[in-house]
């Protein structure tokens, strides 16, 4: 299982519609992932129904937070490894950071995770 890590709020200005296109990209690795036989999950997948459900009417206030990153860092529990993508990010840094600190592998590029390949079609990796 691997943990997609990246930018969900950052340089958004908490604007819904870059935060949707932020989750869009890191969602564009799972298919890949998944196709390389690993097991892909990203936090906000756990996260925001939850948020939801608790309540929240804005991005921080205080169901938000009681759920948002906490969850990842329980999904991390979970996890044998992380796969760090996009730009700056607190949230996505303190994944890869929990994950040195339980030993597990840190990716910074899909072709670095183990069965995933070049893609001939886009020069990315599938």
């Amino acid at each position: 299982m691997i943990l997609i890590a990246g930018p969900y709020r950052s340089g958004t200005g908490d604007d819904p519609a870059k935060m949707t296109a932020n989750v869009k990209a890191m969602e564009a690795y799972a298919l890949p992932l998944y196709r390389a036989g690993h097991l892909p999950v990203l936090g906000e997948w756990f996260a925001l129904p939850l948020v939801e459900l608790a309540g929240s009417k804005q991005i921080g206030d205080a169901p938000f937070n009681e759920i948002f990153h906490p969850i990842s860092k329980r999904l991390l529990e979970k996890c044998d490894a992380v796969l760090r993508v996009g730009g700056a990010s607190q949230g996505a840094d303190l994944m890869v950071e929990g994950a040195q600190k339980k030993g597990l592998r840190v990716f910074y590029a899909l072709e670095e995770v183990p069965g995933c390949k070049p893609s001939v079609n886009t020069g990315t990796t599938l």
